[in-house]
């Protein structure tokens, strides 16, 4: 048995850090604490620093990179990092002095220079640094808690101090991506003040969310053992939506439980020599102040029956999906949607159902967090279906060869050490592996192609920036290859490409997938088919919290299939995990039971 979390165990120092897979809870843990800790009399900031934010959905108001108070809870504020918010915002401090100084065309380069994908890391990464150094503003709050992206995208930004200090004490010239005005010399300080913040155990505790499963416990234990390196080692660890208790007579309920408590005894070694807290399972959805402040309550729940009628003639199973695919000859298909929604099932079964039909597939992840290895479990060759994963570190050394040795005739012994130290910057990592995207999709001449992507906010960061990584390859190049000159046409062709939005029955994956919905359509790509994954309400049970959860699915599952999405799948919740090629296949034939 694990000790029922509640801020007052944990909370005792000013900064604090949720992280973990996405899907476990980060975004509803940290709000529920910092509505609790605001419910005692504390000054608290809650800021998101994931380019998806759900903050406004929970606290239900309009939020921006400013803080803005919440109504209903005193003492406590709320903001997003925007990653592009924050852009314009650095390139107007960056170049405003020079405007009235400098001829118009000089100005118009600057900020041609600073229009770059780099730009906006750098510009996010900087106004995350402030919140750990402007004393002005902590001063204000007692705790600022960072409810942040999934697991991938974080390591890299709790690294980047560390990385951009190192590179800093190295580099004579700075980095020519973020243009030669960008004065990152002046930041050594703050940088190397956020490093000291992140590292000091009485200023920050990290806190691993995870669920009962094994993918997002072997993600914690990851993203622990890489923070301890960079010095965060005042960690905790919540096991969230536990069933404490059972019906052994219903299937799902059983296997529910046994899931849940085979996945904890399984757990990593590393991960249990840190300390350990548990929130129950709760039925309901956590989005507004008062479902968060039940959240470390206990609380008695009766099944609710909701009346919401589904048309379920407009429900349709994987098979069909995939038998619509190979019927249309698509050439690539991408699985996209929040984190922890089950993207990486879904494409690796739609990968194996188009192998089964005789055609030849190419999967892979542009997720940080790859978790393509955990699906299949072991690297045989398959018939017809081959695997790979976008390795940043592998990525940025094949980059960083290719440019140097292009460029090793045309310049001389000083330019090429001055390329090979630009190269050394940390934007490099974004570029290579943006290039290595575009030789990916580039393969769908020969073979089907499905991409799993990481979660939304840094697979619609990779797409906005198609363009800017376009500039960024022809400066550190010379030249744009084939693939990334034919990437965007490629990607807005619907006959060529299709988009599949996965999301599970709740309401935040619902709203950011329609976001993303709107932002792909924004950028000409029209998604056809939705995923509707993991539902309690397809399959049957009696079990109250369990039957409640099912109920409340309703109201999303009709909204996704009769409001937003053109076709729908819908694939039940499994009473055991599906690992490995045969297990895919008995996943898409899963039937949808009510």
């Amino acid at each position: 048995m694990f000790q029922t979390f509640h801020p007052k165990y944990v909370v005792n120092t000013p900064y604090l850090f949720f992280t973990g897979k996405g899907g476990v809870g980060k975004t509803s843990t940290a709000c529920a604490t910092a509505v609790a800790l605001a419910d005692t009399g504390k000054k608290v900031l809650i800021v998101s620093t994931d380019p998806a934010s759900n903050l406004q959905d929970v606290f239900d108001i309009e939020i921006g990179n400013d803080p803005v108070e919440v109504p209903s809870v005193p003492n406590l504020s709320a903001c997003n990092i925007d990653p592009e918010e924050s852009a314009r915002q650095y390139r107007e401090k960056v170049i405003s002095p020079y405007r009235s100084a400098l001829p118009e065309s000089v100005v118009a380069t600057m900020e041609e220079q600073l229009s770059g994908a780099c730009t906006v890391e750098i510009a996010a990464f900087d106004e995350f640094s402030n919140l750990l150094t402007d004393q002005e503003l902590i001063s204000q709050y007692d705790h600022i808690l960072f409810d942040t992206a999934p697991t991938g995208h974080t390591l890299r930004l709790l690294q980047l101090p560390t990385a951009w200090s190192s590179f800093l004490e190295e580099s004579t010239h700075g980095a020519s991506c973020l243009g030669p005005l960008s004065g990152l010399g002046e930041k050594k300080q703050m940088y190397s003040s956020t490093v000291k913040a992140l590292s000091d155990p009485k200023m920050t505790t990290l806190i691993l969310v995870t669920r009962p499963e094994p993918s997002s416990m072997l993600e914690a234990e990851r993203a622990s053992a890489e923070l301890k390196e960079i010095g965060m080692e005042n960690q905790v660890v919540i096991i969230n939506g536990l069933l404490e208790k059972h019906i052994e007579e219903d299937r799902i309920s059983k296997a529910f439980f046994d899931r849940q408590q085979s996945a904890l005894a399984e757990m990593p070694a590393r991960l249990k020599q840190v300390g350990m807290f548990a929130i129950p399972y709760v039925p309901f959805s956590l989005t507004g102040i008062g479902n968060l402040r039940h959240m470390f309550n206990s609380v008695t729940h009766s099944v609710e029956i909701n009346e919401v009628e589904l048309s379920e003639d407009r429900l349709h199973s994987l098979q069909d999906l995939v038998n619509d695919f190979a019927q249309r000859d698509m050439r690539i298909i991408f699985t996209m949607g929040k984190g922890g929604v089950g993207k990486t099932t879904i494409a690796s079964a739609i990968a194996v159902g188009l192998a089964e039909k005789g055609i030849k597939v190419h999967l892979t992840t542009t997720d940080p967090a790859a978790h393509l290895d955990y699906a299949f479990q072991q690297k045989n060759a398959y018939n017809r279906l081959s695997i790979s994963r976008l390795d940043p570190k592998k990525e940025v050394e094949a980059y960083k060869e290719a440019v140097l040795s292009q460029n090793k005739n045309q310049l001389n012994e000083e330019a090429l050490a001055y390329l090979e130290e630009d190269l050394n910057s940390p934007c490099t990592e974004e570029i290579a592996v943006f290039q290595a995207f575009a030789d990916i999709v580039e393969k769908s001449k020969d073979e089907v192609v499905v991409i799993d992507t990481a979660p939304t906010g840094h697979t619609l960061l990779l797409l906005n920036s198609a363009k800017s990584y376009h500039k960024e390859i022809s400066r550190s190049t010379g030249t744009v290859s084939e693939s990334v000159q034919n990437l965007l046409p490629k990607l807005r062709n619907p006959e060529e490409t299709s988009v599949v939005i996965v999301t599970l029955p709740e309401a935040t994956p619902v709203l950011e997938a329609t976001r993303l919905r709107d932002d792909l359509k924004r950028a000409s790509i029209e998604p056809q088919w939705w995923v509707i994954n993991q539902s309690l309400y397809a399959q049957q049970t009696t079990d109250p919290i369990l039957q409640s959860k099912a109920e409340a699915e309703k109201v999303w599952i009709k909204k996704v299939s009769e409001e937003i999405a053109e076709k729908t799948s819908i694939v039940p919740w499994q009473p055991e995990e599906k690992l490995g090629y045969d297990k895919m296949k008995d996943l898409i034939n899963s039937s949808f039971s009510h």
